[in-house]
């Protein structure tokens, strides 16, 4: 396979080490927001049985970061499973992931963006019912932050989420405590009941949004000095840390608050509930902290995937190549700017246009779908370049992975069929017409797999501007 080297008036600074390849990884989990965003939902579908249900999806995952870490041992890119599948795959698969990944990122975003919004006006002024136009204003304060690290450079981004990282760990570490030191007074009786299938099935595809994050390493591997070495080393300590933070949140608040309150409305705040029963009176409120501090980190740091994967396609002319210019600072200023402008667009629908939010939101739940798509083809590249392409590519040494290949078949098939368990159960825990918009979706990558063709070039292969351990 024909490939090309990036120019070097185009590269991305090398700015990460390891410890700021962590911080990274942890925060763009956002465990604190990922529980008051989902655990609602979750306890709607599943009741106590969504605990089983993350724990189901959790395997694959866990998985998915060794796969990770090997492939980014061998092609260390900006584009990641983009580029890792054009290298291993072929360019026509590689083309359809991009449509997959850009969907599964960027309807990531608007669902964190919006919250950000709702929760500061909810901490600014508790109890009031914020109009449509503070909302909004508040909203697009948070993107317009959210842009400050993203285009001053890879190294302020690092520092400022290290920042945000502490404040969630401390909070995690207090909730944790007063959880423990109340349980005698507030726990609640735990009820299995009869498994949901349809609603647990459900959880695991929505457990895809709370799971991922920790692979941003990844889409960092152009700018870290070691980029074959550390990236994937610190997706791992997320991916394991991510678990720990959801034994503990999970259990804890759904043994803490009456299923009742949890699961209706499906939208409600799980630990901001918890935080009304179990701290004194006047300091339930202090729980936003966090929770905004999460969630503010995971607006940012999800963009910042999206915009190392597009500048990775601007380069080979899968998106316009205006997507790979770079700043004086280095960092992909149009790529950051045009994502966040769209965001823009679909908070505004969202919140003013009551014809079309309903639809919007309904496009925007298949971020779980498109997300848990795109770490079933990184895995699918995996147990490819482990079988038969590693040696195509002139790499002799990976043939010692047989309990990684192995996990590897198995995690392909879990994800699989949660994908084909999306389609069965999606309409009646989700809404009509879920299915239809997935297909639409899906059949637009084809689409997008024929109009760019004949526009990309060869793949674009990342070499270190130094030595790399």
């Amino acid at each position: 396979m024909a490939t090309s080297t990036p120019p070097t008036h185009g590269r991305l600074a090398p700015v990460f080490h390891l410890f700021d390849l962590f911080p990274l990884s942890v925060s763009s989990v956002g465990p604190v927001f990922s529980v008051a965003a989902t655990g609602g939902v979750m306890a709607a579908y599943a009741g106590w049985w969504a605990l089983p249900a993350i724990a189901l999806l959790a395997t694959p995952f866990v998985v998915a970061s060794f796969v990770f870490r090997l492939l980014n041992r061998h092609f260390p890119h900006a584009g990641a499973s983009y580029h890792w599948s054009a290298r291993v795959l072929g360019r026509s698969f590689s083309r359809y992931q991009a449509w997959v990944l850009i969907l599964a990122y960027f309807l990531s975003i608007p669902p964190i963006a919006i919250p950000a919004g709702s929760y500061t006006l909810a901490l600014i002024d508790p109890g009031h019912t914020p109009s449509n136009l503070a909302l909004m204003a508040v909203t697009l304060g948070w993107i317009l932050f959210a842009a400050i690290p993203l285009l001053a450079g890879a190294r302020p981004t690092a520092q400022i989420t290290k920042v945000f990282m502490v404040i969630e760990m401390v909070s995690l570490a207090l909730i944790g405590i007063v959880g423990v030191a109340r349980f005698g007074a507030t726990h609640v009786p735990i009820h299995f009941g009869r498994p949901p299938i349809g609603g647990m099935l459900i959880v695991a595809v929505v457990a895809a949004t709370v799971l991922d994050g920790w692979e941003i390493d990844s889409y960092a591997a152009e700018e870290s000095h070691k980029p074959r070495s550390e990236p994937g080393i610190s997706g791992i300590i997320g991916a394991f840390l991510a678990l720990v933070f959801y034994a503990i949140l999970y259990p804890l608040v759904f043994a803490e608050t009456p299923m009742r309150l949890l699961a209706s409305p499906r939208d409600a705040d799980p630990i901001a509930l918890w935080a009304q029963r179990v701290l004194p009176a006047g300091l339930h409120w202090t729980v936003l902290i966090p929770i905004l501090g999460s969630t503010a980190g995971g607006l940012w740091l999800t963009t910042y995937i999206l915009t190392r994967a597009l500048y990775a396609m601007g380069r080979e002319r899968l998106v316009p190549q205006a997507f790979a210019r770079t700043s004086r600072r280095r960092v992909p200023h149009v790529a950051t700017i045009v994502v966040l402008g769209l965001v823009v667009v679909v908070v505004a629908v969202q919140t003013f246009v009551s014809s079309l939010s309903s639809f919007f939101a309904l496009v925007l739940s298949a971020a779980g779908f498109f997300l848990l798509a795109e770490f079933l083809s990184d895995t699918v590249t995996a147990i490819v370049f482990l079988t038969r392409a590693h040696r195509r590519l002139g790499i002799e040494d990976d043939h010692h992975h047989p309990v990684l290949l192995g996990l590897a078949i198995v995690s392909a098939l879990m994800m699989a069929g949660l994908l084909v368990a999306f389609f069965v159960y999606g309409p009646s825990a989700i809404g009509s017409g879920i299915d239809q918009v997935t297909a639409v979706l899906l059949g637009l990558g084809i689409v997008f797999v024929v109009l760019t063709r004949r526009r990309t070039t060869a793949p674009v292969v990342f070499v270190p501007e130094g030595a790399d351990d």
